[in-house]
């Protein structure tokens, strides 16, 4: 089973919130997080398998290639043994897709969703990326790659932390379980699709940095063409905008959840009438 950690509210009836991490990354990234989204909620961070403390997991499982389900039923199977029935669901980059794909394969457990970074469609400088990555990755140390790859996605310096805090990350994550994160890019264009073309209909929240040039074009497109999506962008930030300005992560995101918690077609009607003023 997949690392976890949980932090529970005194209040017995406050919802759950579940943090999903990046590829690359760990629940450390939400550090910035935990300290405010406490005081409203349980809390529920997960290691995606071979992340952080997951690595015992690659050593448990059959040593096969896998796919976005079966990461997807990692977290179902910790909601089922904390006995979580639903829950908020808050993710950055790749992160985002395990959300969605949460969103398909059970969405009587997903209460709204907040994709931070959101990975909507590949551009093509994105697919030029993952090509050349594909190309060159057994002949490149995978290190190089992700270094680059970060470099790309989050150039400005004032989104260096972010980059740092993920490359530091994905050097504690061993190479051949890079190589199994890394084709899973395989996937990516027909399942985004996919996602593109389906409406969940689950109120969701895009929180996306103005500075996020690989990703955030396609969720201004998408917000048009899905209900109950409201997209926020912001300033002064780029792809992992909950370290680039956690301050307004944070406001944002509790501020979204608080009204769905409310469990109304007016809490929603709110939160559309705010999100447009």
């Amino acid at each position: 089973m997949l690392h976890f950690k949980t932090y529970e509210h005194t209040d017995a009836d406050a919802p759950w919130v579940v943090f999903v991490h990046g590829a690359g990354g760990s629940s450390s990234i939400w550090f910035l997080q935990i300290k405010e989204f406490i005081r409203h909620f349980n809390v529920l961070l997960v290691d995606l398998r071979g992340h952080g403390k997951s690595k015992h997991i690659v050593a448990h499982k059959e040593d096969r290639h896998y796919n976005f389900e079966d990461i997807t039923r990692d977290i179902i199977e910790v909601l089922d043994t904390l006995k979580i029935d639903k829950a908020h669901f808050v993710g950055i980059s790749l992160g985002t897709i395990l959300i969605r794909n949460m969103s398909e394969i059970a969405p009587e457990r997903v209460s709204s969703m907040i994709m931070g970074g959101a990975i909507i469609r590949l551009n093509v400088r994105a697919k030029v990326l993952v090509t050349l990555g594909n190309m060159f990755k057994r002949v490149v140390p995978y290190m190089w790659l992700y270094s680059f790859f970060a470099w790309i996605i989050m150039p400005r310096e004032r989104h260096k932390k972010s980059r740092l805090l993920f490359v530091n990350e994905a050097k504690k994550v061993a190479q051949k379980e890079f190589m199994r994160w890394f084709r899973l890019t395989y996937e990516l264009t027909p399942l985004l699709r996919y996602f593109e073309e389906k409406d969940t209909g689950i109120p969701t929240l895009y929180l996306m940095g103005d500075e996020d040039h690989m990703f955030l074009p396609a969720v201004r497109l998408i917000i048009t063409r899905h209900t109950n999506s409201w997209l926020e962008v912001i300033e002064n930030s780029g792809h992992v905008c909950n370290v680039d300005q956690p301050r307004e992560f944070n406001a944002r995101a509790i501020a979204f959840l608080k009204r769905m918690n409310a469990g109304s077609v007016s809490a929603v009607h709110a939160y559309t009438q705010l999100a447009t003023c």
